[in-house]
């Protein structure tokens, strides 16, 4: 029997009577072609899990919108702490975006979430949640590490050119009323062919390398385990030797805690500056103190210290060759949304079936800071 769309005016078929096309309906009322109903897409279930400051942080109006357009979000967002008192939220669950404050991953955790595949983290440092029982479950993470690097490069990047003028002990001498002509200020290193030392070549370290391309001096770096011939490779004893600004992005590891000792700020030279936002641990502190009370040449810019935040009798706060700022090279207010970005960008890749621009291996998170 013919159907009634055969009989319509203009009715043409999507394929020939030599292969069996059928005819192609049109609506009855503008004669243009139906759609096919299409069967609905089954989208991967998944949960926001992370401190209740993070989300509007990482995650803001726009990212969450992306988010929710690709999977479908089982309920509102959780914290660590929420999601211990009731696991059962997590069985059905297979993607998780997370940031500051995820869950630590382990066997019970795990156990829970028997769907979980993928994880995204829009923060940076991965190991803190990521267990033995993870790795072995071969889950996907992927991490927002290299939008965290992009404002601590930009602060490295200010922090090295105002230190190449003495900025810091020159505010402080023209706030003393101090002479505006004075010759010591002809014997600053200057941006011209003046020696900038890199303390770690990892994601962070490679940016501030790459910042410092327009800038007319000369580059030298310490890395134990790089492989990189795109800049000068020294001795950590050299660094510090001839740098005029050495700033540190050593990893945050038990073997690199300690690893900057007082010798190494006494080798440094007439008014070199350290700038470190690494971690305050990788640096003997007691030892630098000492260095930086016998010599006021030096300047040190810390963003971090160990501990954090430092006590109001910390004997560092009392040197005037010492800037401290709380903790602030890396993302803060909106910055954190390129974190939230990437995670969007990741998450497309994964539904696609595209290989991961930002996943972290087990391999990979061993070495990172």
């Amino acid at each position: 029997m013919k159907t009634d769309s055969e009989f319509s005016p203009g009715a043409t078929t999507s394929g020939s009577p030599a292969t069996g096309g059928r005819p192609r309906a049109r609506s009855f009322e503008t004669g243009a072609p139906r759609r096919r109903r299409q069967s609905p897409v089954k989208l991967r279930k998944a949960l926001y899990i992370l401190e209740e400051f993070s989300l509007p942080l990482i995650y803001g109006p726009e990212e969450q919108r992306d988010i929710a357009k690709l999977v479908n979000i089982l309920g509102p967002p959780l914290t660590r702490e929420s999601i211990a008192r009731d696991g059962a939220l997590l069985a059905d669950v297979e993607l998780i975006f997370s940031g500051w404050g995820a869950p630590v991953m382990d066997e019970a955790f795990l156990a829970a979430a028997p769907k979980l595949r993928a994880v995204f983290y829009g923060a940076g440092s991965t190991g803190y949640f990521t267990t033995e029982a993870f790795w072995q479950r071969d889950i996907v993470v992927t991490s927002a590490a290299a939008a965290n690097a992009v404002p601590v490069a930009e602060y490295t990047l200010a922090a090295i050119l105002f230190s190449l003028k003495h900025f810091w002990s020159l505010a402080a001498h023209a706030k003393r009323g101090g002479s505006w002509f004075d010759p010591a200020r002809q014997q600053l290193p200057g941006g011209y062919r003046s020696t900038v030392g890199l303390v770690g070549l990892g994601m962070i370290g490679r940016q501030v390398r790459e910042r410092l391309r327009p800038f007319d001096v000369r580059v030298i770096a310490y890395d134990p385990v790089t492989t990189s011939t795109d800049v000068e490779i020294v001795s950590l004893d050299e660094v510090f030797r001839q740098a005029d600004v050495v700033s540190l992005h050593a990893p945050n590891k038990t073997e690199t805690h300690g690893m900057i000792t007082g010798r190494h700020f006494e080798s440094m030279k007439t008014g070199a500056t350290f700038i470190n936002t690494a971690r305050g641990a990788i640096v003997r502190e007691p030892e630098m103190i000492a260095v930086l009370r016998q010599r006021p040449d030096l300047t040190a810019v810390l963003d971090v210290v160990d501990p954090e935040p430092l006590p109001p009798n910390a004997p560092i706060l009392a040197l005037s060759n010492v800037i401290v700022t709380p903790h602030i090279a890396g993302a803060l207010g909106p910055e954190c949304r390129r974190m939230g970005r990437y995670m969007v960008e990741e998450l497309h890749r994964y539904l696609d079936g595209q290989p991961l621009q930002w996943q972290i291996t087990r391999e990979a998170a061993a070495a990172l800071a």
